[in-house]
């Protein structure tokens, strides 16, 4: 397991075009109708990676808080599923989450977003303009602080009611992608 940081994205970025299959239904979903009517959540996330693991239970309870709000989610996975085949199709079709969790085979979208780690989070308002990328919060496996989400919420709850999410932003850290040859 390699620890990265996220990249971090530049604030105002317009979020890359993607069309991605989710193994669970069989259906290709792409951003324009994922998108919400005052934001997006686009998470790169995986089935193995412990830091993932550690906040499963809070991505979860996120997917339903915000189910049916302005806000839609997505999560996709780009391992590489040769060598790493619990974070492929099969495995990811039955992990139940309340979002879609897409798969990004050619990891060309991971590669679009600059994603590094799992997990990595770009937050879009209405317009799919960047205004979030950074980490869930500050737990880490190991760390005894607990899961909270309190940054990314933060910054969900402000562009759900209207307000301004705070520029000060602390970069995501995780497993690195499993990137392909």
């Amino acid at each position: 397991m390699a620890l990265i940081e996220s990249r971090m994205m530049p604030l105002g970025t317009q979020a890359p075009a993607f069309s991605l299959p989710n193994p669970a239904d069989g259906k290709d979903y792409c951003l324009e109708h994922l998108r919400g009517s005052r934001g997006t959540l686009v998470m790169f996330i995986c089935n193995h990676c412990p830091y993932v693991k550690h906040m499963e239970s809070a991505l979860i309870a996120m997917g339903e808080q915000y189910h049916g709000a302005d806000i839609n989610i997505v999560a996709i996975s780009a391992n590489d599923a040769e060598t790493h085949p619990q974070d492929g199709p099969e495995a990811m079709a039955g992990k139940g989450y309340p979002f879609p969790y897409l798969y990004d085979e050619s990891q060309q979208v991971a590669k679009a977003y600059g994603a590094e780690c799992t997990p990595d989070f770009f937050l879009f308002d209405a317009d799919l303009q960047c205004v979030y990328r950074g980490q869930f919060d500050s737990s880490r496996p190991g760390n005894n602080i607990p899961v909270s989400g309190e940054d990314l919420l933060s910054a969900m709850d402000a562009l759900q009611n209207g307000g301004v999410v705070s520029e000060i932003q602390k970069p995501s850290i995780g497993c690195n992608i499993k990137w392909k040859g």
